[in-house]
């Protein structure tokens, strides 16, 4: 046997929950109409509405860039804005797919802990150029929840920035790639944060929490319903045989497991960060709150890290660390023990 790796880098790194694989091989059995019109995905509607208490139309999808490009794209005018923060996914991390769907330029937005304010978004969207010909028309604003930095927004938070969104004429779409690690956190009902706080359209991931390639676009607001099986297919979306993902996300949805699987994760950061936090030239870049720890580490513990049985990512200046349901504490103990000696090496060392 090799030697034992402990992994941070994601969340979607980890195998996929027994109980998925199960419906996976349920779903195996006979023959099924391809492109979503079987039992699986219509069971899987009815579930999604279930959750998040009332009717939604749901699609089952293969990947978050792909849901968030096809929501956006059902908000789009082709000389038009999506406005988001400036370190949202959306903006950072996929290659340019939400303009390519939505021909849409990213207004990028600052934020404190990485979030959108309503106030600064109202002044902004005040100064956008609504009618004036030679500006971008604002149509859409997405929100990122949890944010990319783990950080969360909190009901009346999304509540206010989809009453300027509304107010100013602009849908909201919400990034929901870790949405259970986030109601898990809120304690909340994953309708307070959506529907009932003003969000449009919700892409929500299972993949980083044990799922197999499986996503879901849930809509909330029937007239926008109507269009997005087209944009699958001009954007190459549609899934032949979407029983497998259906399958899962209803699976996903039947219990808490999603949630006990995100409460799991969001203990473990913090776990992490609690133990790393006192350490002498550890810096903790932003709240932690779900399961994403950002850090910024002395050279030395990077590299000692980097030389462990340890894999994590580090992206511009900061350390990240992401944890997940099935993380192993012996694997939170190496790390916080190479860390914490590498520091102590560093300080017993003579100065020069």
């Amino acid at each position: 046997m090799g030697e034992t790796i402990y992994d941070f880098r994601s969340d979607n790194v980890d195998g996929a929950a027994p109980e998925l694989l199960d419906a996976l091989v349920a779903a195996n059995a006979g023959t099924a109409s391809p492109y979503g019109d079987d039992d699986w995905t219509r069971r899987m509607v009815e579930r999604v509405g279930a959750v998040f208490e009332r009717p939604v139309s749901a699609f089952p999808l293969a990947c978050g860039t792909g849901s968030n490009s096809i929501a956006l794209a059902a908000l789009a005018n082709p000389f038009g804005a999506v406005y988001c923060h400036e370190t949202a996914h959306i903006n950072v991390h996929e290659c340019g797919a939400p303009e390519l769907f939505t021909g849409a330029k990213l207004v990028a937005l600052p934020g404190r802990d990485y979030k959108l304010s309503a106030a600064e978004l109202d002044e902004r969207l005040a100064l956008a150029g609504r009618g004036n010909r030679n500006r971008v028309q604002p149509f859409a604003l997405n929100i990122t929840q949890p944010t990319d930095f783990g950080t969360l927004y909190r009901p009346a938070q999304i509540s206010a920035l989809a009453e300027v969104a509304h107010r100013h004429g602009l849908k909201v779409q919400m990034d929901g790639a870790r949405f259970a690690n986030a109601v898990a956190a809120l304690g909340c009902s994953p309708a307070e944060i959506t529907w009932r706080a003003g969000v449009d359209l919700l892409s929500l991931g299972a993949t980083k929490n044990g799922a197999i390639n499986a996503e879901v676009l849930i809509v909330f607001e029937e007239a926008l319903a109507a269009q997005i099986p087209f944009l699958m297919r001009r954007g190459g979306q549609v899934l032949s045989k979407a029983r497998f993902v259906s399958a899962q996300i209803e699976r996903y949805l039947a219990d808490d497991r999603w949630l006990e699987r995100g409460r799991s994760a969001n203990a473990h950061a913090a776990e992490l960060a609690r133990r790393l936090a006192p350490l002498p030239g550890v810096e903790v870049v932003a709240p932690v709150e779900t399961n994403v720890l950002f850090l910024r580490l002395p050279p030395r513990a990077t590299d000692a890290l980097a030389r462990g049985p340890f894999r994590f990512y580090t992206l511009g200046r900061e350390q990240r660390f992401v944890c997940r349901a099935d993380q192993e504490p012996a694997g939170i103990d190496a790390l916080v023990r190479c860390v914490s000696e590498t520091l102590q090496t560093v300080a017993r060392e003579p100065r020069r």
